[in-house]
Order: C-alpha cells, then structure tokens, then sequence
C-alpha cells in the first residue's frame, strides 16, 4: 500500500492508523500549494485531496472514514473498531465529527477563509467564525472524552481523526485545549506510532 500524504494535514491521521498496524507501506509526501492541474496527486486521485491510499491491487481509496474504516476492517487484530455496536458507532460517530463538522466547517475557515469570502477584507471575520466553530467543537469533544483515555475507551480510528484536529488546534493554531482533550493529545503523543509519523512529515 501506498499513502499519499500532505505533511501536517488531515493525512496525518491516516499515516498514525499505518504505523499502529504495523504492515509495510510506502509514504509519499505530496505539495498541496500546487494548482490543482500541477499537483502529481491529481493523476492519481481526481479530487486532488489527502488522505489518498493507493492499494497493493492498484486500485484508490479516498476521504478520511473510508480510508480509516477500510484499514480496520482488513486488520481486525489491531482492533481498531471496537467489537460491539455501541462502541463501534461512537468511534464512527466521533470521527465523522471531526472531520465533518471540527475540520471541515471550522478549520476550513481558518485554514482558507479566501474559499469563503470574495473580499479580503472580510477574511477575519470568516477566520473569527472558524475558531469559535472549533472551539465549540473541542468542548464538545471534550465533555465526551472526559474521564476516558480515549475515544471509546481504547485506541480506535476515531483517536486517529480527533488527534489530528488536536495537533491542528494545540500546534499549529496555539489554541489552549481543555483539559481532557490536552490529555489525550500528550497520551497520543507518547504511542510510539504517533511519534513515528511525526517524525516522518518533519515534526518531530
């Protein structure tokens, strides 16, 4: 397998969920700055976007959960869904939050309010409404996690989706964390998958 990776995005979570499986796999790290039509990426993935895995059969699988819950159910002995359904719906559940609703309305904003105002002027504006989207995104987040080391009690791909948000908001952004959510970024921090992949995209 082979996952196409931008250092620092989204991906990032995708290359934590590679190394906790611990299989072979190659890394390519790919520039996103690039106009769409540039970017290598494009040839490989039409939606020209991270997370980007390219099969051993060949064949492309994209978008975060897709990516996530595939590796998952093709090693279910690294048990990264739980086995009962409760527990496999909230992992789902918090993973699609992160990414749907965390990254896609608030850090989006943040990350590119151009996308979302034609005049720049406006750009602090979009940026103010995509922190207190995040924000209120990490309270949340933060009232469901209290009390637990992870997301359903164990490691699971929802850990990999809420670590990369964390990482967004505490290293990238300077954001104070609450508390239990501070907790679980230094938890995921100390897994030696996550070290790795930091280590990888120049983090660390």
């Amino acid at each position: 397998m082979k996952l196409i990776y931008s250092p620092g995005a989204c991906s990032i979570g995708i290359h934590v969920l590679l190394e906790e499986i611990g299989r072979p796999y190659e890394a390519e790290a790919t520039k996103l700055q690039l106009p769409v039509p540039e970017r290598p990426l494009t040839k490989v993935n039409p939606k020209s976007k991270v997370p980007t895995l390219v099969r051993d059969d060949g064949s492309v699988l994209t978008e975060f959960a897709a990516i996530a819950y595939y590796l998952a159910k093709t090693n279910p002995e690294k048990q990264l869904l739980p086995a009962d359904t409760e527990s496999e719906v909230r992992a789902l559940e918090t993973m699609d939050y992160c990414v749907s609703t965390v990254h896609m309305r608030g850090f989006s904003r943040l990350f590119g309010p151009g996308n979302y105002a034609p005049n720049e002027s406006d750009y602090d504006t979009v940026k103010a409404r995509g922190r207190e989207m995040v924000q209120r995104g990490f309270e949340l987040l933060d009232k469901a996690l209290d009390g637990q080391d992870y997301v359903v009690g164990r490691f699971s791909v929802a850990d990999a989706a809420l670590f990369y948000v964390e990482f967004w908001g505490a290293d990238r952004m300077n954001m104070t964390l609450p508390p239990a959510l501070a907790g679980h970024l230094a938890r995921m921090k100390a897994r030696p998958a996550v070290a790795a992949t930091l280590k990888a995209e120049g983090f660390a």
